[in-house]
């Protein structure tokens, strides 16, 4: 994507959640300059056949536009719900660039692939930003929505966490399903064992049972899941203790989205500043 933008200072600040935590934000950037129209921010959600998920989504946009209201901010899925991501990019045209934002918390299959092939079949000009995790903000959404399920001011002797994602054969993205759990570990000061509701293992039972046989008791099951869904359900079912809410429309969310959207402006920027010629 040809560089029409420049990234102006970060202004940082700090969000106070639901359950009284405070979320390290990533305050609203300015991309554009002045005179110019910001690129396009498209939002690609996987899809899900629970009508919680789309709804979700659509919610979490409208955060997005509340922080950024001069921001075109558009919604695309890989599958199963409408506006499909293709038929989004054909809607914009060719006419101005555009950044995808995947709404997914690793880097794994759908980010290398297949995302950016649907891209390349449109003329337009696309950049994929990275995925959302793993990230700071990802991991003050999680705490607080712990938190909110019930998990105690002081930290329990026998309490333990899973983290529950989607999974991936990606090593890629199970590492860096592995590295938000460290970090979430490192938050909250107890062990936090990444597992999986498909592709990888160990599953969320068998993360359980692991912590069990190591002594923990209070098991508490961090939903690392960014809408309602099979996954989500499933692998709140398993929780022998609490389970915390997918993340949806925490105010980090929102705010992670266009740092990512940020972030992508600046590489495309830093790489058009180094090729230029110097006069």
């Amino acid at each position: 994507m040809t560089a029409t933008t420049r990234t102006g200072p970060r202004t940082g600040g700090t969000t106070r959640t639901a359950a009284g935590t405070k979320a390290r934000a990533t305050g609203p950037v300015r991309t554009a300059l002045p005179g110019a129209t910001a690129p396009a921010l498209v939002v690609v959600a996987h899809g899900s056949r629970d009508p919680r998920a789309p709804s979700t989504v659509r919610a979490l946009l409208g955060d997005v536009r509340a922080l950024r209201p001069a921001l075109p901010v558009h919604l695309g899925h890989i599958e199963l719900n409408e506006p499909l991501l293709p038929d989004m990019l054909g809607a914009l045209g060719d006419a101005a660039p555009i950044v995808l934002v995947p709404l997914l918390l690793s880097r794994g299959h759908h980010v290398k692939r297949d995302i950016p092939e649907m891209a390349g079949a449109f003329p337009a000009r696309t950049r994929v930003a990275a995925p959302l995790g793993p990230h700071p903000l990802l991991v003050d959404a999680l705490h607080a929505r712990l938190l909110e399920a019930g998990w105690p001011a002081r930290v329990p002797a026998d309490g333990a966490v899973v983290l529950a994602s989607a999974g991936s054969r990606d090593p890629q993205s199970r590492a860096g399903t592995a590295r938000t759990a460290t970090h979430l570990a490192a938050r909250l000061g107890v062990p936090v064992l990444p597992a999986y509701a498909s592709a990888a293992a160990p599953t969320v039972p068998e993360a359980v049972r692991a912590l069990a046989a190591r002594g923990y008791r209070r098991v508490a099951v961090a939903s690392c899941f960014t809408a309602p869904g099979r996954f989500a359900t499933e692998c709140a079912a398993a929780a022998p203790w609490i389970v915390s809410a997918p993340l949806g429309t925490h105010p980090a969310m929102a705010r992670l989205l266009l740092h990512r959207y940020d972030e992508a402006l600046r590489t495309v920027g830093t790489a058009a500043r180094r090729a230029a010629p110097v006069p």
